[in-house]
């Protein structure tokens, strides 16, 4: 029965999401047209613009308000040996993301964005902090299962991860008019080549990548426990629901709930790097419209991510081989949705402007 209430809960909120208003995105595309500028000069932030205008239903895009949710998760196949760090790292870091001395502080700050960090399912229970502002336990439990051997996690195990990251859209909604993605779980970049391979069809050596910096034979046994994963697994690459309970990680499952709760609510949510998008993917096999309030931040230097976007249909703003996560690119990301809204709305057109246009 409990299954079945998250699946209605899910379901209902997929019935919320519908694609940009279309008459939104011709209002803005008329006005950038008449701007004081050659046709288009201000390239893709113009059709940013547009893509804001069509998402809030607003020729006065609000942008303002910004919260960057970082989603904390272990994975039970650090213990293969996929990653350059060990696993109480992904404890460390959300402490220091908590202390403010993260990369996502910095860049988030500058940005005039504020930072969430969620406990998805790490190990850790984070006695001393799980009450502290800025901090949220949304737990499912304590690290997946290793994915070489069997499923990540139960498929009520996935539910309940991708309806956290709803609830969390819902709660913040009030206060918040951009979502930004964000993570930290060593292993993470594992279950995201694994999801990469399987959803976008490409070879498991086409979409694996370093990592947090492993060496080329490490490299190599990474691609062989991603090929155990997905041979022992076999999950369905059209259900995202599946594909998460197989190959998944607890923060992946959020992001995408995340994803799925701001489209509902018709709020932008700017998508930072490889496993950001892996839970895009997730959102995007669950409801395909999702991809009208998703923005991609980068393209990091992943070598499975520009597939992973390719695969529903979306371009990066920026390339600046970024590849620490955190949701760093988001928050980058983030002065360009307030450029593309200035554009739009402070930009004087030729007739404001007694400016006379190109013959």
């Amino acid at each position: 029965m409990q299954e079945k209430e998250k699946i209605g809960y899910l379901e209902s909120t997929c019935r919320n999401i519908y694609p940009q208003d279309s008459s939104y995105r011709d209002k803005a595309k008329a006005r950038l047209d008449q701007l004081t500028m050659p046709h288009w000069a201000l390239g893709d932030l113009m059709d940013l613009a547009v893509d804001l205008a069509g998402m809030t239903r607003s020729m006065t895009p609000p942008v303002a308000r910004k919260k960057m949710v970082v989603m904390a998760g272990d994975h039970g196949v650090t213990a293969e040996g996929v990653s350059g760090y060990p696993a109480e790292v992904t404890t460390q870091m959300v402490h220091n993301i908590m202390n403010k001395g993260a990369g996502i502080n910095a860049l988030a700050n500058k940005a005039g964005a504020e930072v969430l960090v969620v406990d998805m399912g790490a190990m850790d229970t984070f006695e001393g902090i799980k009450n502290a502002p800025g901090f949220l336990s949304k737990k499912i439990a304590q690290g997946t299962q290793n994915i070489m051997v069997g499923p990540a996690m139960t498929k009520t195990q996935a539910v309940m991860a991708v309806e956290a990251g709803i609830e969390i859209a819902s709660a913040l909604a009030v206060d918040v008019d951009v979502f930004g993605t964000g993570e930290m779980g060593i292993g993470n970049t594992t279950p995201s080549s694994a999801i990469a391979a399987v959803v976008t069809g490409k070879t498991v050596e086409e979409v694996t990548g370093k990592g947090t910096g492993i060496d080329d034979e490490q490299l190599t046994h990474k691609v062989g426990v991603i090929k155990q994963a997905i041979a022992v697994n076999k999950p369905d690459a059209k259900d995202g629901i599946d594909v998460l309970t197989k190959l998944g990680g607890y923060e992946i499952g959020g992001i995408a709930g995340l994803i799925l709760g701001a489209a509902a609510l018709k709020k932008p949510v700017v998508v930072d790097g490889f496993i950001s998008t892996a839970g895009a993917l997730i959102a995007y096999l669950i409801e395909p419209f999702v991809r009208d309030y998703i923005i991609c931040a980068h393209k990091s230097v992943e070598p499975g991510h520009s597939f992973m976007q390719q695969k529903m249909h979306l371009r990066p703003l920026f390339d600046l081989n970024l590849r620490l996560g955190e949701g760093t690119g988001a928050a980058f990301a983030m002065h360009a949705l307030e450029a593309a809204t200035a554009i739009l709305t402070d930009v004087s057109t030729f007739a404001e402007a007694g400016v006379s246009q190109k013959e």
